[in-house]
């Protein structure tokens, strides 16, 4: 079965951790850019998911205890990206404003110094920056035991790789070389 058939309405685990993994994060990133690249996604679709998937990692290893869970669902039409922690409790989430997350505002004009600290303040924009990138298409749920963050991205026409690339041949749902 070819990686394109594999994840289906099942998901697919791409990579497990807990907090004492050097490098939890970086790794759960790395995953997701090749299970993306195998499944033929192009690399704007792979840079938004990985963006915004940061974002959720990042929420998730900062607020909730693990091990975390970085899972990935196929659909005809869309790619699912889901982070799960073991925190059952919802995140309260934002008010998240009709213009996109770095618009300048007339309020935001001629503040001075403050103003521009708050604009480029590295906390507080994750959930912003997970709404923009999947148009909406995200949010939370809750189980007994665990809570996982998605987000939904549109399934582009897949890229079909060449059969000379080195390396971009899938077999048995794994990347080889090409046989």
């Amino acid at each position: 079965m070819s990686a394109h058939h594999a994840l289906g309405l099942c998901p697919y685990v791409v990579w497990r951790w807990t907090s004492c993994t050097p490098d939890g994060a970086a790794r759960a990133r790395a995953a997701l850019r090749c299970a993306l690249d195998q499944l033929g996604c192009d690399g704007e679709v792979i840079s938004d998911a990985v963006l915004a998937v940061s974002e959720l990692v990042a929420n998730a290893v900062e607020h909730a205890v693990g091990p975390y869970e970085l899972r990935l669902r196929r659909t005809a039409t869309e790619i699912i990206c889901e982070v799960e922690d073991h925190d059952p409790r919802l995140p309260d989430i934002p008010a998240l404003p009709a213009t996109p997350p770095f618009s300048p505002t007339e309020e935001g004009r001629g503040g001075g110094l403050e103003a521009l600290c708050t604009l480029l303040s590295e906390r507080g924009r994750g959930l912003h920056i997970v709404d923009e990138l999947a148009k909406g298409a995200w949010g939370f749920r809750s189980e007994q035991e665990t809570k996982g963050a998605w987000l939904a991205l549109p399934m582009p026409l897949l890229r079909m790789p060449n059969e000379g690339e080195e390396g971009h041949r899938v077999v048995s749902g794994r990347r080889g070389a090409a046989q």
